[in-house]
């Protein structure tokens, strides 16, 4: 799957609380926001198909912590 670079403004204050978010899933801002819109898409049952190979990659870092032992 490509990605796409775009600029994003954020309030100031989004943004501090979506690091501390990012932190606590030890993940980098981006893919925490791109888990947050995986997560949007797929409630609106909006989400596109994924391939084989891209299932499950958008598990919470505690979540997959836990299935993998």
């Amino acid at each position: 799957m490509g990605k796409k670079a775009f600029a994003l403004r954020i309030d100031e204050e989004v943004m501090k609380a979506l690091e501390k978010w990012a932190a606590d899933e030890f993940r980098s801002v981006n893919g925490q926001i791109e888990w947050i819109l995986h997560q949007a898409l797929a409630k609106a049952g909006r989400a596109p198909k994924q391939k084989n190979s891209e299932q499950g990659t958008c598990l919470p870092a505690r979540q997959a912590r836990k299935e993998e032992g």
